[in-house]
Order: C-alpha cells, then sequence, then structure tokens
C-alpha cells in the first residue's frame, strides 16, 4: 500500500508543469488595401479616358479592385469586359481577395460556337439570367463579362421582369395557376426535379429548381396555403434547411408562350423566302416544342433586343481588359465564316450576324452615359521601321496596359 513518504517522493520527482497564459485576443484583420500602394486615385472625369501605368503580374487585378471600391463609395457599378472568359474568371477569383466586401457578379457565355445546333446548358442559362436580375437590381458592385458575350443580343428587361415571380411562406397558393404560370415561364414538368428550369407536382408537394438558384426548393401546403419552404438535395431528396420565400426566375431567354410563338412565326415569314412549313425549326416553335440551338434565333421573339450594357445603371463605369478590339475582330471573323459556311441550308436558314451580335466598334451609350475604361492587357508590338526588325517594348513586357475613361 502506498504511504505517504512514497506519494511525497513521486510528487517531487514530477516535471514541473507552469501554468498556461490566457490566450491573447485575436487581432483584427486589417484591410489587405490599406497597406498596398493605390494605384487607381480618383475617378476620372465624366467624359474622359483615364489611362494607367504598367502593371505587373496580379496587380492589374489590385488596380480594378481600387477602382470597385471608389466606385462603390460613389455608388457606381464596374462593369468590366474581358478580352477572354479566362480572364474574366481569374480576375473574379482575386478581386474577391483583394476587395472581400465586394459584391461580384460574372455573366457567364452560352459556351457554343454560333449558329450551333444545340442549346447552352441550363446551368449556365440559370447563371446568366441570375446575373442579369442582380444587375437590373443594383445587387452587384461589380461585373464581369467577356468580350464576345457583351456582343450578344439579349432579351429585353421587360421579359425578365414580366417573367418573374414570388412564393412566400404563408400566402395563398392556387396549384393549377402555379402550374400554368410555370409552363408560361418556361418551366419542364418532370417527376423528379433533378435541374433548374423543372419542377413537380405530388398532390400537396411541389418541388421547383428556380433558375438562378443554388438549390431546388420543397413546398408543403396545408390546404391551399404554402406551409413551410424548404431546400433539399437533388441527389438524396432530402430537404436541408427551411426558407421564408422562394424566386423564380424565366427558364429561358425567350418566350415560348403563345405571344412569343406568334411574334417568332410572324417574323421568321418577313425574315426568310420561301414555305416556312417546310422548316423543321418553325414546325417545332408553332408546336410548342424548343429545338436545339434556337438561341441564335432571340431576336425573333421579341419586337427589340437588348443589349449587356442596357442592363447596367446608366453611371455605372466600364473597365476594358486584356485587347478587347483584337477578341471582338476576333469573334466577328469566325461568326462571318461560319455564316457564309451553314446559311446554305433551307430547311434551317440563318439570321445574318447583324441581327445577333452587336456590331465591331460600336460603342452603345457613348453619348448618352459617363464612362470609365480602365485597359488592362498584354504589351503590343511595336511594328517594324526602316532601321531594324521587329522588337518587343521592353519598358511593357511584364507589364498590363491600363487607361480609364468615362
Amino acid at each position: 500500500m502506498p504511504t505517504a513518504l512514497t506519494d511525497a517522493a513521486a510528487a517531487a520527482s514530477a516535471p514541473f508543469l507552469p501554468a498556461r497564459e490566457p490566450a491573447a485576443a485575436p487581432i483584427p484583420t486589417a484591410n489587405p488595401l490599406a497597406a498596398l500602394p493605390a494605384l487607381v486615385r480618383d475617378l476620372p472625369e465624366s467624359g474622359h479616358r483615364l489611362k494607367l501605368a504598367p502593371l505587373p503580374e496580379t496587380a492589374d487585378s489590385l488596380a480594378l479592385s481600387q477602382l470597385a471600391l471608389s466606385a462603390r463609395a460613389s455608388r457606381r457599378t464596374l462593369a468590366i469586359v474581358c478580352a477572354d472568359a479566362l480572364a474574366a474568371s481569374r480576375l473574379a477569383a482575386e478581386i474577391a481577395w483583394f476587395a472581400p466586401s465586394a459584391s461580384i457578379s460574372v455573366f457567364p457565355d452560352w459556351e457554343t460556337l454560333p449558329y450551333d445546333h444545340f442549346s447552352p446548358h441550363q446551368d449556365l442559362v440559370s447563371e446568366r439570367l441570375a446575373a442579369l436580375y442582380r444587375i437590373t437590381r443594383g445587387e452587384c458592385d461589380v461585373v464581369l463579362v467577356a468580350a464576345q458575350t457583351a456582343l450578344y443580343r439579349l432579351a429585353p428587361q421587360s421579359f425578365l421582369a414580366a417573367h418573374t415571380f414570388f412564393l412566400t411562406q404563408g400566402e395563398k397558393l392556387d396549384v393549377e395557376a402555379l402550374r400554368a404560370q410555370l409552363a408560361l415561364a418556361g418551366y419542364t414538368h418532370v417527376t423528379q426535379v433533378v435541374s433548374p428550369g423543372e419542377f413537380s407536382i405530388r398532390g400537396g408537394l411541389i418541388d421547383l429548381y428556380p433558375m438562378g438558384a443554388a438549390l431546388p426548393y420543397r413546398l408543403d401546403l396545408f390546404g391551399d396555403e404554402i406551409e413551410t419552404i424548404k431546400t433539399f438535395d437533388a441527389d438524396t431528396q432530402r430537404t436541408l434547411y427551411p426558407m421564408r420565400d422562394v424566386r423564380l426566375l424565366p427558364a429561358r431567354e425567350f418566350p415560348i408562350d403563345e405571344g412569343g410563338r406568334t411574334r417568332f412565326r410572324g417574323r421568321f415569314r418577313e425574315a426568310f423566302e420561301g414555305d416556312p412549313s417546310r422548316s423543321a425549326l418553325y414546325k417545332d416553335i408553332s408546336n410548342g416544342v424548343v429545338p436545339g440551338g434556337i438561341e441564335y434565333y432571340l431576336p425573333l421573339f421579341f419586337d427589340a433586343t437588348a443589349t449587356f450594357v442596357d442592363y447596367l445603371p446608366r453611371n455605372a463605369i466600364f473597365a476594358l481588359h486584356g485587347d478587347v478590339d483584337a477578341a471582338v475582330t476576333r469573334f466577328w471573323q469566325d461568326t462571318e465564316s461560319r455564316y457564309r459556311l451553314m446559311r446554305g441550308d433551307k430547311a434551317r436558314p440563318l439570321l445574318p450576324p447583324a441581327q445577333l451580335f452587336l456590331p465591331a466598334g460600336h460603342e452603345p451609350r457613348a453619348d448618352r452615359a459617363a464612362r470609365a475604361i480602365p485597359r488592362v492587357g498584354r504589351p503590343r508590338r511595336i511594328r517594324p521601321t526602316a532601321s531594324g526588325p521587329r522588337r518587343r517594348d521592353r519598358s511593357r513586357r511584364t507589364g498590363h496596359r491600363t487607361g480609364i475613361c468615362r
């Protein structure tokens, strides 16, 4: 049996353990831009351009972040037009790091070639409609778009406003009226909802996957009243967390209701010669079937189309990143080449490129809106002179060409 003496000896031989000091209070994180040099000090005067000095590495993202925060302070939106979609994705990620408080939205491309016979993925259409909705609501501090994507003619703002509606917990709901409204907005009735633009009605349960939503929603009805709204996992079909309301955007970028089909048929006959009944495209739309590649006939669904710039606030600041002019020129060369190659198909006549895209050199709202355009891109080559061969401008070899105007 241990004795008091042995216990004391064991205690004396044990290693000394100092008392732990209380943990220091966490140091508040400073603004990551505070210690960095100001590459954009002031916004330019209205109607003027401002060209920045060459910018190395990711300093272009820093400059645009500073510009975005300055624009937000004056309650303005910064729209960045990039030479390609890869640059837009990179800038979105880097600006989010430099300016974490800024609300950033990327307007994606359809990721199809002009006059393709298949439609873009529903996830891309969902992201595009969500971005346009956020822009019109003034919820974006920074909007990024690739140059060729900004050339596409879009549905007018009135279409998005007319086909957007909300469902709120506790409100009365007419299920048949909702079914008709969803069909009018282009949603598809399915047995199990798995992708954006689908809905399912099973007695007192209504599953919806709104365009622009990250998850589908499940509405549980008590009689004709919405008792609960919950998100659910499209794979497991298990509910996740409750919501107060749900926003539903149109399922497509064009109307497929009776009015939209009537406008399509009338404008199709005006745009193309011959018997329209021989066109499978014309017959599909007349029967309410949406054929692949119908997006390249979007102007036929509307009396007038809009552009990406039309969705932005009138006092928005525009930034051009990279060699946008060259990207636009390449896009138009490729588009006109595809048009000449594919326009001979009488069963599927094509609209001229000028009816689908903005012409090269077009500057919408240049005379009626203030603009700021930072130019950020790779250095240009110097033309060969009589004194020597072609050479690079070494002063800009590692920098980005930047200029701002508005």
